[in-house]
């Protein structure tokens, strides 16, 4: 499947109206499965939902447990094998439905930003602040939608990455 990367997860269409995400994307199963012993290791006494914080966004916790048939107040040494690959297989591969899609007109893109005449175009590094770098949708850039501000995204994202 294809995959956009945005907010550090991967989202990938997995087909039939689903789309999957991967909040984890930098570590395989091998090294989440470590990072989960280790984080309920030394976590044993604590709730599984307040450890969870240090692994995803807070508003995503209940769901992410729900969907790995996990307590909300279950504590970490309670937490069994099949219950941690079930909750692997969920930071791996959060599935949804697509339900809807709605009108182009309705697609949203944000405005406004750092000035590009204040980024040098063949770094992407600011003019005022040595070693500071712009990206993306941070940049006073327009594009219609339908994937410009993507590539926008992509192209100074790498001019960026390669020059800081």
């Amino acid at each position: 499947p294809k995959h956009l990367h945005e907010s550090g997860a991967r989202l990938g269409l997995v087909g039939n109206g689903f789309i999957s995400i991967d909040l984890k994307p930098a570590l395989n199963v091998e090294n989440l499965n470590a990072r989960l012993l280790r984080e309920f290791l030394e976590n044993n006494s604590k709730n599984i939902s307040s450890v969870m914080r240090s692994l995803v966004p807070s508003s995503l916790i209940n769901l992410i447990l729900r969907r790995a048939n996990i307590n909300l107040g279950v504590k970490c040494s309670e937490i069994t094998k099949k219950q941690r690959f079930d909750l692997i297989n969920v930071l791996k591969g959060l599935t949804f439905r697509v339900k809807e899609l709605f009108d182009i007109n309705q697609a949203i893109i944000t405005a406004g930003g750092v000035s590009v005449k204040e980024i040098n175009p063949k770094t992407m590094e600011s003019k005022l602040v040595r070693g500071l770098f712009f990206a993306g949708e941070v940049l006073d850039v327009d594009a219609l939608t339908g994937g410009f501000n993507l590539q926008i995204a992509f192209s100074t994202g790498y001019v960026a990455g390669k020059n800081a």
